[in-house]
């Protein structure tokens, strides 16, 4: 179980660098949002059991963004094509099992209102990303600044749908804080980590007492995140070989996430 809970820490982390995808995305994905957001929300019930389960996770989470910065700056500069459309597949894939857990509690229509509001949302948000994004790109952060900028990226690991990548380049820090991930610089990244769990333990303990109130609203509201994710994230289709490329990518992705995620969804119900 701890091997497992590493591994899927290792996708949230990906999931938190990776240009227009959201960590948060790739824990509901997983079958863990929930699970972290209750773990850090309340880490002081059933304290022992917690603090493993958030210990595996957050091990394989800097894994992932400390192993990966540098292999995702490849893939999403030379192959940003083929990259966005395995993502959207690996998203899809997922849907169904994010769906059957949105129910879980029972089903209304009317909880479709909060999901196509934060679909809008996050759709909207993603005007503010294209192709060249004008911003200045800074040479250094102090240390509050850095303090800061850990916040925001915990906005992408909490929130699912808010790509916290995109909020780091208009500020102009992307490229800093992967290098500074990608040379374990400590000056920035003890600050940024700081700046992290402080954020990430406010926002989950909202998050929780949304989930523990208001199951069916919040999780359909989480699900309006995801599919403006997917929508956001297709790249632009130029002729008829990048369509084909782009469905095959999809297809095979989508294939591979759902068989992940329906056995995902199988051990759910096991001990944390």
């Amino acid at each position: 179980m701890i091997l497992k809970n590493i591994l899927k820490g290792i996708l949230i982390g990906i999931g938190s660098i990776a240009p227009g995808v959201s960590g948060g995305t790739f824990a509901m994905m997983l079958g863990v949002y929930d699970k972290i957001t209750d773990a850090i929300g309340n880490f002081y019930v059933n304290f022992k059991s917690k603090m493993i389960f958030l210990c595996s996770i957050g091990l394989g989470v800097a894994i992932g963004i400390i192993g990966f910065s540098r292999i995702l700056e490849y893939l999403f500069v030379s192959h940003e094509f083929a990259s966005k459309f395995v993502f959207v597949g690996i998203m899809i894939g997922s849907l169904p099992s994010i769906f059957n857990e949105a129910k879980k509690q029972g089903f209304t229509k009317y909880y479709f209102l909060p999901m196509f509001f934060t679909l809008f949302l996050t759709v909207g948000f993603a005007f503010m990303e294209n192709d060249s994004i004008a911003v200045q790109t800074l040479l250094s952060l102090s240390f509050s600044e850095s303090i800061f900028y850990g916040g925001v990226i915990s906005l992408g690991t909490i929130i699912p749908g808010i790509s916290s990548s995109i909020l780091l380049m208009y500020a102009g820090v992307y490229n800093i804080i992967l290098d500074a991930i990608g040379s374990i610089k400590i000056d920035i990244l003890f600050p940024l980590g700081l700046g992290f769990g402080f954020s990430t333990l406010f926002l989950s303990k909202c998050i929780n007492y949304m989930f523990k109130k208001y199951y069916g609203w919040t999780y359909f509201m989480v699900l309006g995140f995801v599919l403006g994710s997917i929508t956001t994230l297709i790249p632009p289709i130029a002729s008829i070989k990048d369509f084909i490329i782009g469905f095959i990518l999809i297809s095979i992705s989508t294939v591979l996430s759902y068989t992940f995620s329906q056995k995902l969804l199988t051990n759910k119900n096991s001990a944390y």
